[in-house]
């Protein structure tokens, strides 16, 4: 069992004893702390919260608990039921609510679930009201109404829609393109809620036959949900069986977007970003940003545009943060998170569909033709289990001393760039552990630079 508490939600499995796991006193602790954080910080009569949920099986008890806590409170709560993150996110702003609460553990195995919270513009909490929050359940002193001042519960049942139209509404989204490609796109949406939407939105956009794939919300998932290339391969085979141009999918809340091209083979989770950052930087020439651990392929491709590239902390919450104070037109992370703040500031695999395929139609080429106009870069993930007692804070300033001559970020941990590498080492948030992620032009040199860092760093741990 495993319970997970951080300024930016709470995750855990579900059964078990309260405080070892997601129980349901877990739940109902979390959800008055927020509750009386957004009481406390807008101070109104009435409050309005938006809720939504993937299709985990756990998802359907989970809402009902953050329903009732949040009416038990006096807030007012407009259920979604089955939504994406990011249409939980842009319903925030739509329907002019105070907040939003998304059941999902994202690429989670299905025993698990999360909540994540979100302030009046659909984004994310900060890590100061994190922080706070944290504080209000370590007291536990919730405030519940009586009985004549309880919220109420409303459905929205138009929230895909809404989101669909949004995405059809932008500008750079070239739907006369896509429906005169004659495409054929094959989606797998890991029986959640990408099964409901995507074909939805591909249908919308003018594509013209859409193959899906495990597109029933039954919750069950089919294969890890993760999507990475060893998951992939049926949606790999039916891209190739069917003939298809594309295809996509999904992880179980569709915030992150990987691609296959017509061969089969994978356009790789880093691409996402860079393709359709190219795509938009064609258009609309400006700043991006990505995290500290991603490709530096979005920065090749934004100078090429004579835009600037800025690195963020991991998270997405400092990606946005970013990307707000450097005005980027495009930004996310490298696992396939595309924010687009044409439409608004969150990991959206819905828009990333919609731009990649105005993309791909106007370019006239394969799929895996237009991979091959992007720089190869390779990654190598690695971390290394750290003993209780290690000093982190030393670990690290002996790293950026040793390599001061380098070009040093030490916003997030140590990330160290020098002239076509990179590596980036930081403490996880949720394990005892340290993270070492490299990049080079070639795999066999990115694992060696790795194995270089973890050297130093044992030398130091014995």
């Amino acid at each position: 069992m495993a319970l997970i508490k951080s300024i930016s939600g709470i995750r855990g499995t579900i059964g078990g004893r309260p405080g070892d796991s997601l129980s349901p006193v877990d739940i109902v602790h979390f959800t008055a702390a927020y509750g009386s954080l957004l009481k406390k910080k807008m101070n109104k009569t009435r409050y309005v919260v938006v809720i939504g949920r993937d299709a985990r099986i756990s998802g359907e008890m989970v809402s009902q608990l953050v329903a009732a806590t949040l009416t038990a409170m006096g807030i007012d709560v407009i259920n979604l039921e089955l939504a994406t993150t990011p249409t939980v996110e842009i319903a925030v702003t739509h329907l002019k609510a105070d907040g939003g609460i998304i059941i999902t553990a994202s690429h989670n195995p299905g025993n698990w679930n999360a909540l994540k919270l979100l302030n009046a513009d659909g984004e994310f909490i900060s890590a100061e009201d994190g922080v706070e929050m944290l504080n209000v359940i370590s007291k536990g002193d919730h405030h519940f109404e009586t009985a004549e001042r309880i919220g109420r519960i409303a459905a929205y049942r138009e929230a895909d829609q809404m989101h669909i139209k949004k995405i059809l509404n932008v500008e750079l989204v070239d739907v006369e393109r896509i429906r005169n490609a004659g495409l054929k796109v094959a989606v797998d949406g890991v029986n959640s809620v990408g099964g409901l939407i995507i074909p939805r939105l591909l249908r919308a956009l003018g594509v013209d036959e859409v193959i899906e794939l495990y597109c029933e919300p039954t919750g069950i998932f089919p294969h890890n949900p993760e999507p990475l290339p060893e998951n992939l391969n049926e949606i790999a085979s039916a891209v190739v069986r069917h003939g298809a141009h594309v295809g996509f999918t999904v992880d179980p809340d569709v915030d992150r977007l990987a691609i296959i091209n017509e061969d089969g083979s994978f356009f790789g989770e880093e691409y996402t970003l860079v393709a359709v950052a190219d795509y938009v930087l064609q258009r609309t020439p400006g700043n991006t940003v990505s995290n500290l651990s991603s490709s530096r392929a979005l920065k090749d491709v934004t100078l090429k545009y004579g835009g600037t590239y800025s690195a963020a902390a991991v998270g997405e919450v400092n990606v946005v943060q970013e990307m707000k104070r450097v005005h980027a037109v495009i930004g996310g992370e490298g696992n396939g998170g595309v924010i687009f703040p044409g439409l608004h500031y969150g990991r959206d695999a819905l828009a990333g569909i919609a731009l990649f395929l105005s993309h791909l139609a106007g370019s006239g080429l394969k799929c895996s033709d237009l991979r091959r106009r992007y720089p190869d870069y390779y990654i190598s993930k690695n971390k290394l289990e750290l003993s209780g007692n290690a000093d982190i804070g030393s670990i690290l300033q002996h790293i950026k001393n040793k390599y001061k001559n380098a070009e040093l970020n030490d916003s997030d941990g140590i990330r160290i760039d020098f002239d076509s590498e990179w590596v980036h080492l930081r403490q996880s948030n949720t394990e005892p552990i340290m993270r070492i992620i490299s990049e080079s032009r070639t795999m066999e040199r990115a694992r060696k630079l790795a194995l270089q860092i973890i050297d130093d760093v044992n030398k130091l741990t014995g």
